[in-house]
């Protein structure tokens, strides 16, 4: 347990500290109301700056490949989970259009063939998350469920991320316990990789509770890609297909429910949602 105590807290360290180190380098000298590519609208109507994703994913892959406890397959898988996922969400952040939304959405307009952002960000990010998984994984089933989780771990970090600080929260939230179990099971390598992300998204939590700035798809895809890959590595297959169903159970569900009014409406949720955040009445 030392040795992976020790591991987790060099990847938690080295990603933060990158993670802090490029968001200063990105936004040095471009406040987010001077308006460019990488400013948006918050739910707020007010400007805000997408380079906190940017941010994650280079600090996240800094520290995948120097924090020590990870073999070189699992430094390219994780390299290939983070940063492919991460390049796959800025294109769409930088490219992206509204004329078709959610899985359904894009995969019925790509049906019809229409080509969106979207739907190449969801085909890129399921062919990355294979190949994360294929380093990682014992045959072609192992891969397949391995991949779908990585890529769907992915995509549904990306739903939470529509108020501030929310997809932060529930990547420590679910990130916690894998990081928690990997330590008491003296897993030393895949408590390292669990570290790594949570250490560039705490990082970046305060600019983003304080609606300075937001993952974005980029940082999203990036933080659900990297904790997916923490988790199959770490779980058995009966695990790994519990982790799978769920994932697939709440992008489903995303379809049909706004994530945002079922927060609002249990006290629970909303309490950890509304946590370090301007109350809501505050515009």
């Amino acid at each position: 347990m030392a040795r992976g105590l020790l591991y987790a807290l060099a990847g938690a360290a080295i990603g933060a500290a990158a993670a802090r180190a490029a968001y200063s380098a990105f936004t040095r000298n471009r406040p987010a109301d001077l308006g460019g590519r990488w400013t948006r609208k918050n739910h707020r109507g007010e400007p805000i700056t997408l380079l906190e994703g940017p941010a994650f994913v280079a600090g996240a892959g800094a520290a995948a490949a120097l924090t020590p406890g990870l073999t070189p397959r699992t430094r390219l898988a994780a390299a290939l989970a983070g940063v492919g996922t991460g390049a796959l969400g800025a294109y769409d952040d930088l490219y992206g259009t509204t004329s078709s939304k959610g899985f359904k959405g894009h995969l019925t307009a790509l049906a019809r063939g229409e080509v969106t952002s979207g739907a190449i960000k969801i085909l890129g990010i399921g062919a990355t998350g294979l190949g994360a998984a294929a380093l990682v994984s014992d045959g072609p089933l192992d891969t397949l469920v391995n991949g779908a989780a990585i890529a769907g771990a992915a995509n549904l970090a990306n739903l939470f991320d529509l108020r501030p600080g929310r997809a932060i929260k529930v990547g420590l939230l679910a990130g916690g316990p894998l990081l928690a179990v990997s330590l008491l099971r003296s897993s030393p390598s895949a408590a390292a990789l669990a570290a790594v992300p949570l250490g560039a998204a705490a990082a970046l939590l305060p600019d983003d509770l304080g609606e300075r700035a937001m993952l974005g798809d980029a940082g999203a895809n990036s933080l659900g890609a990297l904790l997916g890959l923490a988790a199959v590595t770490k779980l058995g297959r009966p695990g790994r297909l519990v982790l799978l169903g769920t994932v697939a159970a709440l992008t489903a569900a995303s379809e049909k429910v706004s994530f945002t009014k079922v927060i609002a409406a249990n006290p629970v949720l909303n309490r950890i949602d509304m946590l370090g955040r301007r109350p809501v009445d505050h515009v």
